[in-house]
Protein backbone atom coordinates (compact mmCIF):
# COMPACT_ATOMS: atom_id res chain seq x y z
CA UNK A 1 0.00 0.00 0.00
CA UNK A 2 2.85 2.38 0.85
CA UNK A 3 4.41 1.64 -2.54
CA UNK A 4 1.19 2.57 -4.35
CA UNK A 5 1.13 5.89 -2.48
CA UNK A 6 4.80 6.43 -3.38
CA UNK A 7 4.04 5.75 -7.06
CA UNK A 8 1.09 8.17 -7.13
CA UNK A 9 3.06 10.88 -5.34
CA UNK A 10 5.88 10.64 -7.89
CA UNK A 11 3.40 10.69 -10.80
CA UNK A 12 1.65 13.80 -9.51
CA UNK A 13 4.93 15.58 -8.82
CA UNK A 14 5.75 14.86 -12.46
CA UNK A 15 2.37 16.22 -13.59
CA UNK A 16 3.13 19.48 -11.80
CA UNK A 17 6.76 19.51 -13.01
CA UNK A 18 8.09 20.04 -9.52
CA UNK A 19 11.37 18.81 -8.13
CA UNK A 20 11.44 17.08 -4.76
CA UNK A 21 12.91 20.27 -3.30
CA UNK A 22 10.13 22.43 -4.78
CA UNK A 23 7.44 20.13 -3.42
CA UNK A 24 9.16 20.05 -0.04
CA UNK A 25 9.15 23.85 0.12
CA UNK A 26 5.46 24.01 -0.87
CA UNK A 27 4.49 21.36 1.70
CA UNK A 28 6.82 22.73 4.41
CA UNK A 29 8.73 19.45 4.87
CA UNK A 30 12.29 18.38 4.07
CA UNK A 31 13.31 17.23 0.60
CA UNK A 32 14.70 14.12 2.27
CA UNK A 33 11.25 13.25 3.63
CA UNK A 34 9.75 13.64 0.13
CA UNK A 35 12.44 11.30 -1.19
CA UNK A 36 11.67 8.74 1.53
CA UNK A 37 7.94 8.95 0.77
CA UNK A 38 8.55 8.37 -2.94
CA UNK A 39 10.68 5.29 -2.30
CA UNK A 40 8.36 3.83 0.33
CA UNK A 41 10.94 4.19 3.10
CA UNK A 42 8.58 6.46 5.03
CA UNK A 43 4.81 6.22 5.53
CA UNK A 44 2.78 9.44 5.45
CA UNK A 45 0.28 10.53 8.06
CA UNK A 46 -3.23 11.47 6.96
CA UNK A 47 -2.34 15.13 7.54
CA UNK A 48 0.76 14.78 5.35
CA UNK A 49 -1.26 13.24 2.49
CA UNK A 50 -3.70 16.14 2.60
CA UNK A 51 -0.85 18.65 2.81
CA UNK A 52 0.85 17.12 -0.23
CA UNK A 53 -2.45 17.09 -2.13
CA UNK A 54 -2.83 20.80 -1.45
CA UNK A 55 0.78 21.55 -2.41
CA UNK A 56 0.32 19.66 -5.69
CA UNK A 57 -3.04 21.32 -6.37
CA UNK A 58 -4.60 17.91 -6.93
CA UNK A 59 -8.30 17.52 -7.73
CA UNK A 60 -10.32 16.31 -4.73
CA UNK A 61 -11.07 12.94 -6.28
CA UNK A 62 -7.35 12.30 -6.78
CA UNK A 63 -6.63 13.31 -3.18
CA UNK A 64 -9.12 10.64 -2.09
CA UNK A 65 -7.20 8.07 -4.14
CA UNK A 66 -3.95 9.17 -2.50
CA UNK A 67 -5.53 8.80 0.93
CA UNK A 68 -6.78 5.33 0.04
CA UNK A 69 -3.33 4.33 -1.24
CA UNK A 70 -1.85 5.44 2.08
CA UNK A 71 -4.46 3.45 4.05
CA UNK A 72 -6.81 6.27 5.08
CA UNK A 73 -10.50 6.90 4.48
CA UNK A 74 -11.52 9.47 1.84
CA UNK A 75 -11.82 13.12 2.90
CA UNK A 76 -13.98 14.49 0.09
CA UNK A 77 -17.54 13.59 -0.88
CA UNK A 78 -19.33 13.71 -4.22
CA UNK A 79 -22.88 14.94 -3.74
CA UNK A 80 -25.53 15.06 -6.43
CA UNK A 81 -26.44 18.57 -7.54
CA UNK A 82 -29.90 18.29 -5.93
CA UNK A 83 -28.51 17.25 -2.51
CA UNK A 84 -29.96 19.28 0.38
CA UNK A 85 -26.44 20.24 1.49
CA UNK A 86 -25.95 22.08 -1.81
CA UNK A 87 -29.15 24.13 -1.52
CA UNK A 88 -27.23 27.35 -0.61
CA UNK A 89 -24.93 26.77 -3.59
CA UNK A 90 -27.88 26.27 -5.95
CA UNK A 91 -29.42 29.51 -4.67
CA UNK A 92 -26.11 31.31 -5.26
CA UNK A 93 -25.90 29.97 -8.82
CA UNK A 94 -29.50 30.99 -9.52
CA UNK A 95 -28.79 34.45 -8.14
CA UNK A 96 -25.73 34.80 -10.37
CA UNK A 97 -27.25 33.66 -13.64
CA UNK A 98 -30.58 35.46 -13.13
CA UNK A 99 -28.74 38.62 -12.16
CA UNK A 100 -26.79 38.39 -15.41
CA UNK A 101 -29.92 38.94 -17.50
CA UNK A 102 -30.48 40.07 -20.19
CA UNK A 103 -27.18 38.43 -21.20
CA UNK A 104 -26.86 34.63 -21.40
CA UNK A 105 -25.30 32.54 -18.63
CA UNK A 106 -24.73 28.79 -18.46
CA UNK A 107 -23.75 26.24 -15.81
CA UNK A 108 -21.52 23.33 -16.91
CA UNK A 109 -19.96 20.33 -15.24
CA UNK A 110 -16.41 19.02 -15.66
CA UNK A 111 -17.10 17.70 -19.18
CA UNK A 112 -19.15 20.70 -20.29
CA UNK A 113 -22.52 19.02 -19.83
CA UNK A 114 -25.21 21.72 -19.52
CA UNK A 115 -26.60 21.79 -15.97
CA UNK A 116 -28.56 25.05 -16.03
CA UNK A 117 -28.95 28.38 -17.81
CA UNK A 118 -30.80 31.67 -17.40
CA UNK A 119 -33.65 32.65 -19.74
CA UNK A 120 -31.39 34.25 -22.36
CA UNK A 121 -29.12 31.22 -22.19
CA UNK A 122 -32.05 28.87 -22.69
CA UNK A 123 -33.14 30.89 -25.71
CA UNK A 124 -29.66 30.46 -27.22
CA UNK A 125 -29.64 26.74 -26.41
CA UNK A 126 -33.04 26.27 -28.00
CA UNK A 127 -31.72 27.94 -31.15
CA UNK A 128 -28.89 25.39 -31.17
CA UNK A 129 -31.25 22.49 -30.50
CA UNK A 130 -29.74 21.97 -27.04
CA UNK A 131 -31.14 21.71 -23.50
CA UNK A 132 -30.04 20.74 -19.99
CA UNK A 133 -28.19 17.43 -19.92
CA UNK A 134 -26.68 17.84 -23.40
CA UNK A 135 -22.93 18.00 -24.06
CA UNK A 136 -21.67 21.33 -25.38
CA UNK A 137 -18.44 19.61 -26.46
CA UNK A 138 -20.29 17.05 -28.58
CA UNK A 139 -22.36 19.86 -30.10
CA UNK A 140 -19.29 21.88 -31.10
CA UNK A 141 -17.55 18.87 -32.61
CA UNK A 142 -20.34 17.87 -34.96
CA UNK A 143 -18.95 18.03 -38.53
CA UNK A 144 -19.15 21.59 -39.81
CA UNK A 145 -21.01 22.81 -36.72
CA UNK A 146 -18.40 25.21 -35.36
CA UNK A 147 -17.67 26.88 -38.68
CA UNK A 148 -21.40 27.28 -39.41
CA UNK A 149 -22.12 28.77 -35.99
CA UNK A 150 -19.06 30.96 -35.38
CA UNK A 151 -17.60 33.34 -37.96
CA UNK A 152 -14.09 33.28 -36.41
CA UNK A 153 -14.20 29.55 -35.69
CA UNK A 154 -10.47 29.05 -36.32
CA UNK A 155 -9.29 31.28 -33.48
CA UNK A 156 -12.14 30.25 -31.16
CA UNK A 157 -11.36 26.55 -31.73
CA UNK A 158 -7.69 27.24 -30.95
CA UNK A 159 -8.60 28.97 -27.68
CA UNK A 160 -11.00 26.19 -26.69
CA UNK A 161 -8.37 23.56 -27.48
CA UNK A 162 -5.89 25.32 -25.16
CA UNK A 163 -8.53 25.66 -22.45
CA UNK A 164 -9.45 21.96 -22.56
CA UNK A 165 -5.78 20.93 -22.51
CA UNK A 166 -5.17 23.07 -19.42
CA UNK A 167 -8.25 21.66 -17.70
CA UNK A 168 -7.15 18.10 -18.52
CA UNK A 169 -3.63 18.82 -17.25
CA UNK A 170 -4.98 20.17 -13.97
CA UNK A 171 -6.95 16.95 -13.52
CA UNK A 172 -3.86 14.86 -14.16
CA UNK A 173 -5.32 13.66 -17.45
CA UNK A 174 -8.88 13.42 -18.72
CA UNK A 175 -9.68 11.43 -21.86
CA UNK A 176 -12.83 13.40 -22.72
CA UNK A 177 -11.12 16.79 -22.52
CA UNK A 178 -7.92 15.59 -24.21
CA UNK A 179 -9.85 14.12 -27.15
CA UNK A 180 -11.88 17.32 -27.48
CA UNK A 181 -8.70 19.43 -27.36
CA UNK A 182 -7.12 17.37 -30.13
CA UNK A 183 -10.25 17.61 -32.31
CA UNK A 184 -10.48 21.36 -31.78
CA UNK A 185 -6.80 21.78 -32.65
CA UNK A 186 -7.51 20.08 -35.98
CA UNK A 187 -10.54 22.35 -36.48
CA UNK A 188 -8.37 25.38 -35.74
CA UNK A 189 -5.79 24.29 -38.33
CA UNK A 190 -8.46 23.74 -40.99
CA UNK A 191 -10.20 27.05 -40.27
CA UNK A 192 -7.15 29.19 -39.49
CA UNK A 193 -7.25 32.87 -40.35
CA UNK A 194 -4.35 35.14 -41.24
CA UNK A 195 -3.11 37.60 -38.62
CA UNK A 196 -4.62 41.01 -39.34
CA UNK A 197 -2.90 43.15 -36.74
CA UNK A 198 -2.77 43.62 -32.99
CA UNK A 199 -4.72 41.19 -30.83
CA UNK A 200 -7.83 42.58 -29.09
CA UNK A 201 -8.08 42.61 -25.25
CA UNK A 202 -10.28 39.48 -25.47
CA UNK A 203 -11.07 37.23 -28.41
CA UNK A 204 -14.80 37.50 -29.06
CA UNK A 205 -16.95 34.60 -30.24
CA UNK A 206 -18.60 35.97 -33.37
CA UNK A 207 -21.88 34.05 -33.42
CA UNK A 208 -23.87 33.85 -36.65
CA UNK A 209 -27.56 34.44 -36.01
CA UNK A 210 -30.51 35.40 -38.23
CA UNK A 211 -28.25 36.38 -41.12
CA UNK A 212 -26.01 38.64 -39.04
CA UNK A 213 -22.96 38.29 -36.79
CA UNK A 214 -23.05 39.07 -33.07
CA UNK A 215 -19.73 39.13 -31.16
CA UNK A 216 -19.61 38.14 -27.48
CA UNK A 217 -16.97 37.36 -24.89
CA UNK A 218 -17.30 35.40 -21.68
CA UNK A 219 -16.10 35.10 -18.09
CA UNK A 220 -15.97 31.79 -16.21
CA UNK A 221 -16.60 31.51 -12.47
CA UNK A 222 -15.85 28.53 -10.22
CA UNK A 223 -16.23 28.02 -6.47
CA UNK A 224 -12.90 28.83 -4.90
CA UNK A 225 -13.46 27.02 -1.59
CA UNK A 226 -15.32 23.96 -2.88
CA UNK A 227 -14.40 20.74 -1.06
CA UNK A 228 -17.09 18.57 -2.68
CA UNK A 229 -15.73 16.76 -5.75
CA UNK A 230 -18.64 17.51 -8.08
CA UNK A 231 -19.02 21.10 -6.90
CA UNK A 232 -15.33 21.81 -7.54
CA UNK A 233 -15.89 20.90 -11.20
CA UNK A 234 -18.87 23.22 -11.79
CA UNK A 235 -18.26 26.18 -14.11
CA UNK A 236 -20.54 29.20 -14.61
CA UNK A 237 -19.94 30.89 -17.95
CA UNK A 238 -21.44 34.35 -18.44
CA UNK A 239 -21.47 35.97 -21.88
CA UNK A 240 -21.28 39.71 -22.52
CA UNK A 241 -21.96 41.68 -25.71
CA UNK A 242 -18.85 42.86 -27.52
CA UNK A 243 -20.63 45.61 -29.45
CA UNK A 244 -23.76 47.77 -29.31
CA UNK A 245 -25.71 45.67 -31.83
CA UNK A 246 -25.26 42.51 -29.73
CA UNK A 247 -26.29 44.37 -26.58
CA UNK A 248 -29.41 45.59 -28.36
CA UNK A 249 -30.19 42.03 -29.49
CA UNK A 250 -30.28 40.74 -25.92
CA UNK A 251 -32.28 43.72 -24.69
CA UNK A 252 -34.87 43.03 -27.38
CA UNK A 253 -34.93 39.32 -26.54
CA UNK A 254 -35.48 40.10 -22.85
CA UNK A 255 -38.26 42.55 -23.72
CA UNK A 256 -40.06 39.92 -25.80
CA UNK A 257 -39.67 37.34 -23.04
CA UNK A 258 -41.07 39.80 -20.48
CA UNK A 259 -43.99 40.55 -22.78
CA UNK A 260 -44.79 36.86 -23.14
CA UNK A 261 -44.66 36.40 -19.36
CA UNK A 262 -41.75 33.96 -19.44
CA UNK A 263 -39.59 36.06 -17.10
Amino acid sequence: MALEFARQLKIWRGHRRMSQLQLALEADVSARHIAFLETGRARPSRTMVLRLGEALDMPRAERNLMLDAAGFRPAYGRRSFDDDALAPVRRAITHMIKGHMPYPAFVFDRHWIILDANDSGRSMLAGFGLSEGDSFIEFLLRPGQGAALVENWGEVAAHLSSRFRLEAAHLGGDAVLEEAAASLAREAAINSNADHGDLPPVVPVRFRFAGDVFPMFSAITQFGTAEDIALADIKIEMFFPADAATEQLFLQMASRQAGSGSL
